[in-house]
């Protein structure tokens, strides 16, 4: 279980990790040219595209789905020329905001992402037991309503999740309708 009085220092907002879901893309670019609105006193904030070349081609992904590739093996890859390049850009996403499972890992990233299905806005979350994530999802609730904001919890007892947002210690993903 998390500590709920563990101080969030370092934040990642990811956008374009599936190159053709646009409103995290066109998000990370606003806040990269001005992210006046998302600075925090005490908080380092990232905006990041993660998949630029999949981005570029308005396109799912280039080799395989970026949001697959942050297991134990992809990660663990020797870095040779004919790697995914989605693999390869999991191993730098890893470098630049893990390791994964470490201490020295950022601790929140939030991955935005869109949906063709009819959920809205909804928050996902992989763990019930992080106080900090179920904390902030009842803030952010409490913040939009009377809108609705549902939180899809995708927890699996033996599952180690390898999406982009697993990196962080407190992953959260977004997804828009």
């Amino acid at each position: 279980m998390s500590s709920p009085c563990a101080r969030v220092r370092r934040v990642g907002l990811f956008g374009g990790t599936h190159g053709n879901e646009l409103s995290g893309v066109l998000l990370v670019r606003h806040w990269q040219q001005d992210g006046a609105e998302i600075q925090r006193a005490g908080v380092q904030v990232k905006p990041f595209l993660t998949n630029p070349r999949a981005v570029e081609r308005c396109t799912r992904y280039i080799d395989c789905d970026l949001n697959r590739a942050f297991d134990p093996e992809s990660l663990g890859r020797p870095v040779v020329e004919d790697i995914p390049y989605e693999v390869r850009r999991a191993q730098e996403i890893n470098h630049i905001f893990g390791p994964k499972g470490s201490d020295d890992a950022y601790d929140l990233i939030f991955d935005l992402h869109n949906t063709t299905s009819n959920m809205g806005g909804t928050i996902i979350l992989e763990n019930s037991r992080d106080d900090f994530t179920i904390q902030m999802v009842h803030y952010i609730k409490n913040a939009l309503a009377p809108e609705p904001c549902p939180a899809l919890l995708i927890e699996h007892p033996s599952l180690k999740y390898a999406t982009t947002r697993s990196v962080a210690k407190h992953p959260v993903g977004k997804y828009q309708t």
